[in-house]
């Protein structure tokens, strides 16, 4: 399946200023130097070196920052990278661009702070991801914790466990559609986000704020409550949590990439 897959790298900007680009100087936070370049371009480099990966889209509020910049300027010549101007919100940019026909699936999206993605995550994330119409990727506490227990993250707790987001996400067909409507909900009235989680039904919410429901099984009915298969991928590695959110992490993922 060589090329087969679009990328989607998330590269915008929060309407406030973010703590990292302030401080760094830059424009937007993906222009934050790590280890020595703008942290988007490890990212970046993963997707368009991976065989899977056909073409990377760059969701931007600001194209023309990358292509200012000498050391993100390669983006704007690349052969496979183009650019779209995001709107307001990651689910409403998305809508718009399947309404437009702009995608071919499956999509893979992931985030320019992904700092730390590689050839193994994403050889697990694609292989257990295909056929899936939508699928998340989420890191597990205990295989973060034995690897890195000074990594403080946001823990989802299930019964099977406490659970991290990944920053993977997968869009299989346009059945998935469904799944980011409600997700454009929530990101314009996110006092309405417990009447998205009642909209899975009210046995799915309730094991959920109980800890009787697993993480897998909830996805799966969520997704069947909404005529499509939704699909947990529990990653590995336990750098594929570890994103560049704040100060703590950079200097955490620079030890990595140093120790690789």
């Amino acid at each position: 399946m060589t090329g087969t897959v679009s990328a989607i790298l998330l590269a915008g900007a929060r309407p406030i200023p973010d703590p990292l680009a302030k401080a760094a100087g830059v424009a937007v936070k993906p222009l934050v130097p790590v280890a020595g370049e703008p942290m988007i371009n490890r990212p970046a480099r993963a997707l368009l070196d991976h065989p899977t990966i056909g073409e990377v889209i760059i969701l931007t509020q600001r194209p023309d920052a990358y292509a200012a910049e000498p050391a993100t300027a390669w983006l704007a010549d690349h052969p496979r990278v183009r650019f779209e101007t995001g709107g307001q919100g990651i689910a409403s940019s998305l809508l718009a661009m399947m309404e437009a026909r702009a995608l071919a699936f499956p999509v893979l999206l992931t985030t320019a702070d992904h700092v730390l993605l590689d050839r193994a995550m994403l050889d697990q994330f694609v292989g257990e991801a295909q056929g899936a119409d939508i699928a998340v990727a989420m890191v597990e506490r205990a295989t973060l914790v034995a690897r890195y227990p000074q990594s403080r993250r946001t823990w989802l707790k299930f019964r099977d466990g406490g659970w991290s987001g990944a920053n993977l996400f997968w869009i299989g067909s346009d059945r998935a559609r469904r799944a980011i409507a409600l997700w454009q909900e929530v990101e314009q009235d996110r006092k309405k986000g417990w009447k998205i989680l009642a909209a899975f039904g009210p046995l799915a919410l309730i094991g959920a704020l109980l800890r009787i429901s697993t993480l897998r099984g909830g996805m799966a009915r969520a997704g069947r409550r909404l005529g499509l298969e939704a699909r947990l991928v529990a990653m590995a590695s336990p750098e594929a949590c570890i994103d560049a959110d704040k100060a703590e992490d950079v200097t955490l993922i620079e030890a990595i990439l140093a120790a690789r």
